[in-house]
């Protein structure tokens, strides 16, 4: 567990640890909503026996870190990762994957911290302030597969209202309805998860995320004009039965001179855990196609 300004955030490591002196091989996992570091279950241990040393945190809000009342902008979420590591002493470049919620911090991280991102895999999440995303937001909600934005970004509690003494069928319906398979994501997993986020303020903490948009949008847009595109390596992965693939060319085209986006076969929303064999292959790929360029 670390802590910074009262905010505690509980993460997860795996591998050998590099010292100061070497440039160590550090991956940072970046969940999304409505799940914790727990999405990443089948891919910490390959990636260790590979040499990576992984690290994978509860962002704010979610797991076994706190809820507090603010600070829920993806800016405040990518400093929370940035502190982490300085308490880690990763000194070297890092790759970072954010899925869902988790890009919208990656994303974030990379425009706020450049030089500490050696290369940058963005799953399946519109970014705020792009043209992608004004589109989702403006598409009528009976139309929209992503109609929760709107919910979830909701003042006055609205959601929680709704949903409070309802968690695992709400839940639940997102790994069902956003998935390929279904069985990816078991019954023993939801209910962690559902245990995760009927947690004291977990579900409010969850939709704070959403209501940041807002805010989100202007910092993106001032990024982009005050610092340009990022310069990294990008990798945009979406499954073939999600909403993103057909957002992700123009989208990361827009934030990213270097982006590449590829098509997760057989999978939805879930990548990692619908097909983390996929996922490590596209990974390895995307690695060895950039060693070198930072």
């Amino acid at each position: 567990m670390f802590e910074r300004a009262g905010v505690r955030i509980h993460y997860v490591t795996a591998g050998l640890l590099p010292t100061q002196n070497e440039r160590g091989r550090v991956i940072v996992l970046l969940h999304g909503w409505p799940q914790t570091w727990w999405e990443w279950r089948h891919v910490i241990q390959p990636l260790c026996r590979e040499g990576w040393f992984v690290i994978a945190p509860d962002y704010r809000g979610a797991g076994g870190s706190s809820k507090p009342t603010s600070g829920y902008d993806k800016q405040t979420m990518a400093t929370d990762i940035r502190e982490l590591l300085a308490f880690l002493r990763i000194t070297s470049p890092i790759t970072l994957v954010g899925h869902d919620l988790g890009m919208l911090v990656g994303y974030s991280f990379a425009t706020l911290y450049p030089t500490d991102v050696e290369r940058l895999v963005l799953m399946e999440a519109p970014i705020p302030g792009t043209k992608a995303f004004q589109s989702v937001a403006t598409t009528r909600f009976s139309e929209s597969r992503l109609w929760h934005f709107h919910l979830h970004g909701a003042a006055d509690s609205i959601a929680e209202m709704l949903i409070v003494g309802r968690e695992l069928p709400y839940l639940r319906s997102f790994y069902v309805r956003l998935s390929s398979n279904p069985d990816a994501i078991s019954l023993a997993d939801v209910q962690r998860y559902v245990a995760d986020y009927t947690a004291p303020g977990a579900m409010r903490a969850g939709f704070e995320l959403y209501r940041a948009f807002e805010k989100d949008e202007g910092d993106n847009r001032r990024a982009l004009v005050e610092k340009g595109k990022l310069q990294m390596p990008v990798l945009g992965l979406g499954g073939t039965a999600s909403f993103f693939l057909p957002l992700a060319d123009e989208m990361l085209s827009e934030v990213a001179e270097n982006a590449t986006v590829r098509p997760i076969e057989d999978c939805g929303h879930w990548i990692a855990e619908e097909q983390p064999e996929i996922f490590l292959r596209e990974l390895r790929r995307f690695v060895r196609d950039t060693a070198g360029e930072s």
